[in-house]
């Protein structure tokens, strides 16, 4: 710190990070608490309100006592102490085990000044700052006895890979869904509920078509607050059946591609349930216009976050929620999804969607083509690989989403032409365990009625093979050609 340095800071006043105080006084240690619980701040000792140095006087014992009222901040805050001059420089960097109290009371710093936290404010203080979890609260009015729904449990227990043999309330205490009393958490009620906003009144998903590019005119609109799980399902199938398709010849076959990557859509929504702030009155809402879709989620980034953290790190809101989409698959933890939404789009060949953060809301924009309608596109410009992975699995997702399949796999199996044995269908998947594969991936698959046997009434014949059935082959049409 340096004369010109000091010289700078009184020119610029007091303010969020800084206080002028023109001599030494105990109750510094309220400054301290407050800038310890907000982003730090500097402590000028010599320095009246107005400006003026007045100066202070440089001892070991003044040194001595502020380092002591320091210490009485609980927990005890790291400062730095300097003199420039005749000002003595109080540091407060951020500090990291909020919050800090002085006396028994919580100090933050608004303006220029060190308000005290009232008790509602303090709790606030607590879900802000992510010490605690809105996710993990106790839902009070989530009864397991009157609102646990065998038909809801079914599909839940499925999705979370939860053995069957399992009883709920075992299986809710492992995932830390519930307590050591079965009170439910707000996640746990969430992923159960077969109405949301029984549950949180502002959860749900509001989805909304408009003419042109305005809100003037709403054409349709839907809402969706069943479970978290199915909300995100029906919403991106919403977006799928309002937005245009191009039809695209390609080696003498006619295929059907949206304007949009369903895939990145759907991981857009997925992020916008998985990290919005369920404390906010406001909930999900999905826009799709004439030349754009805007998927707005309440909530701007997570503390301790900044917006060129996007893409490369994780710092979840809903740190439970977030786990138990990551079992579900839904997720990564290596929180990746911002970049791969921009990297599908890049891939299907349209513009890059817009991040847009604010205080409160995150909001992300994918850009409509301008013309759309019967087009030909040459083989060289269309990547049908990528097609594949961002339109049909996606239903792939929907239709074996119960069955605890890996999705390339499942790819795999459904793109092969002809009757294959299992051992080339398990080399072809990049699996090496013959029994878990066949347990594990063929199984369900049979179960499903996407692949059928050759020699059905002998399961172990050395002329067993496997081949998609008529709903296997449906699906795939589907998906792919009309």
């Amino acid at each position: 710190m340096t004369t010109d340095n000091i010289t700078e800071i009184i020119a610029q006043g007091e303010g969020n990070s800084v206080e002028f105080k023109r001599s030494f006084t105990s109750d510094l240690g309220r400054e301290m608490c407050a800038f310890a619980n907000s982003s730090g701040g500097k402590i000028l000792l010599g320095v009246s309100d107005s400006g003026e140095i007045v100066g202070i006087s440089d001892t070991n014992r003044i040194r001595s006592q502020i380092q002591s009222i320091a210490r009485s901040v609980e927990p005890p805050v790291g400062i730095e102490i300097e003199c420039i001059d005749s000002i003595m420089c109080i540091s407060v960097p951020s500090q990291t085990k909020k919050p800090y109290s002085f006396r028994g009371k919580f100090y933050v710093r608004e303006g220029a000044n060190s308000q005290r936290l009232s008790r509602d404010e303090l709790g606030e203080f607590y879900f802000r700052e992510g010490i605690l979890h809105f996710d993990a609260a106790i839902c009070q009015r989530f009864d397991l006895d009157l609102d646990l729904d065998q038909d809801q449990w079914s599909m839940f227990k499925n999705r979370a890979k939860i053995p069957s043999y399992m009883k709920p309330l075992t299986a809710l205490r492992n995932l830390n869904l519930i307590n050591r009393d079965s009170e439910v958490t707000n996640a746990c009620a969430w992923l159960l509920a077969k109405n949301i906003r029984d549950f949180n009144i502002s959860a749900h998903i509001s989805c909304a078509l408009f003419m042109g590019t305005s809100k003037t005119k709403i054409l349709d609109r839907r809402d969706f607050d069943s479970d978290i799980y199915t909300m995100i399902d029906e919403a991106w199938k919403w977006v799928l059946s309002k937005i245009n398709v191009e039809y695209i010849i390609n080696h003498n076959r006619r295929v059907e591609r949206p304007e949009l990557p369903i895939s990145a859509i759907r991981e857009a929504i997925i992020n916008a349930v998985v990290h919005r702030n369920y404390r906010s009155s406001a909930n999900i809402h999905v826009y799709l216009f004439s030349d754009r879709l805007e998927i707005r989620s309440p909530g701007g980034l997570p503390v301790n976050m900044i917006e060129s953290d996007l893409g490369s790190g994780s710092a979840p809101r809903n740190p439970l929620l977030f786990s138990m989409m990551h079992r579900m698959d839904l997720v990564e933890h290596n929180g990746s999804g911002i970049r791969r939404i921009s990297d599908i789009c890049r891939e299907f060949m349209i513009a890059e969607p817009l991040f847009t953060i604010k205080e409160h809301f995150f909001t992300v924009t994918f850009f409509r083509h301008s013309a759309l309608g019967k087009i030909e596109v040459s083989p060289s410009k269309y990547n049908e690989s990528i097609f594949f992975e961002t339109y049909v699995q996606t239903f792939l997702d929907a239709e074996v989403s119960e069955l605890d399949l890996n999705k390339n796999q499942v790819e795999t199996i459904l793109r092969c032409e002809h009757e294959k044995t299992a051992f080339e269908l398990m080399e072809a998947a990049g699996r090496t365990n013959r029994s878990k594969f066949r347990e594990s991936v063929l199984k369900p698959l049979v179960r499903a009625e996407l692949v059928e046997m050759t020699v059905p009434d002998k399961p172990r014949s050395r002329n067993q093979k496997y081949r998609l059935t008529e709903k296997g082959r449906n699906l795939l049409h589907k998906c792919v050609v009309t």
